[in-house]
């Protein structure tokens, strides 16, 4: 087969590691959140590796995707974690999908339906779905007839800030208080909450970017291994005199004489034009600065002070020999999210799977 000129390794073994130390951590069942295809590493194969740890249950966000895990035969529990519209309630109960509601209405319509299991969400400051914390007794009558399985929130700032996180929870606190009976399951941890401390007053964790590589944050005390390894061949490679510029806008002139090598991947693979002249790759486990404005195809590198040929392996994201480019790193040298980052790797590379008895 002929070598790719770029493509996406994932390391399966590394997200059943962070699965792991998540319940190791947290000692709760675990709810490990498969939306937006596994961040876009490909949900089948990171189901598959989580399978055999016997989660709770698995979260995604649009009926079409528990469809996809039912299809492949998941008879665990899937959680729908964004609001439904009509139809999505349809949807969800022909898939024996458990949705999340958080209005009189969608209560109502969901009886109506057959019913089944369901969440019931509380706004507990991020303003983004659920019923206000405030405002639960307005649905007394309705959760009196039809009691949900289990209550949860999200927190907004749970990597940076604990007071945050003590005022949501006081919160959510207040607004269970006010049920007519207390749901078996209550939940709020996501990644970094669950990441900074040892303990948590709830009855189970909401894993998601922790799995797939990214950090809880400055106060996290466990952190995951890398899981995304993104890597590129060398195209092309060139001498420019100093005072030269490289790639769209001139935004970098060689402050020598460079060797420049054209590396295959541009911001039509997901690597942001953001990135542009602020990250770095590895090239046979060595440091190479990437240079001048990412392009639609194309990134460049500033490879004068290591061995290059065209067809060597430029890694922009992940491991190579000793050296490592987080996520989290990569994205904050540029502004970015790393979540932004790794979603928006879902263009055209193909995605290596490694590990996972696959």
């Amino acid at each position: 087969m002929a070598p790719l000129r770029a493509w996406i390794e994932v390391d399966l073994d590394a997200v059943r590691r962070n699965a792991e130390r998540v319940t190791a951590h947290s000692g709760l069942p675990m709810i490990p959140m498969v939306k937006g295809d596994a961040y876009a590493l490909g949900v089948l194969p990171v189901v598959r590796v989580l399978e055999p740890l016997a989660p709770h249950a698995y979260g995604v966000s649009v009926p079409a995707e528990g469809e996809e895990l039912r299809a492949a035969g998941i008879s665990r529990k899937i959680i729908l974690y964004t609001p439904c519209l009509p139809h999505d309630l349809l949807r969800a109960h022909a898939a024996g999908l458990t949705p999340s509601l958080s209005s009189a209405e969608q209560i109502a319509a969901w009886a109506v339906m057959g019913g089944g299991a369901w969440h019931l969400v509380i706004d507990t400051g991020m303003h983004r779905e659920g019923i206000a914390w405030d405002a639960v007794d307005t649905l007394r009558p309705v959760l009196a007839a039809h009691p949900p399985a289990g209550v949860y929130t999200h927190f907004h700032s749970a990597d940076a800030d604990a007071e945050s996180i003590a005022q949501q929870e006081s919160r959510f606190a207040q607004a269970v208080a006010a049920l007519p009976s207390r749901p078996a399951l209550m939940y709020a941890d996501n990644s970094p909450a669950m990441a900074r401390r040892a303990t948590s007053p709830f009855g189970a964790t909401r894993p998601g970017a922790f799995l797939y590589g990214l950090s809880g944050g400055p106060h996290a005390v466990i952190h995951p291994d890398p899981v995304v390894h993104v890597r590129a061949r060398i195209l092309e490679l060139r001498w420019i005199e100093a005072g030269e510029t490289v790639s769209y806008g001139a935004t970098w002139r060689a402050p020598r004489r460079t060797r420049v090598a054209t590396v295959a991947i541009g911001h039509a693979d997901g690597w942001r034009r953001a990135l542009s002249n602020w990250s770095d790759g590895l090239l046979h486990g060595r440091r190479v600065p990437m240079i001048g404005n990412v392009t639609m195809d194309m990134t460049m590198a500033d490879v004068t002070e290591v061995e290059a040929t065209v067809g060597d392996v430029v890694t922009v994201l992940g491991t190579d020999g000793t050296e490592t480019l987080t996520l989290d790193g990569v994205a904050t040298r540029a502004g970015l999210s790393p979540y932004e980052l790794l979603n928006g790797l879902r263009s055209r590379l193909p995605h290596h799977y490694r590990g996972g008895h696959l």
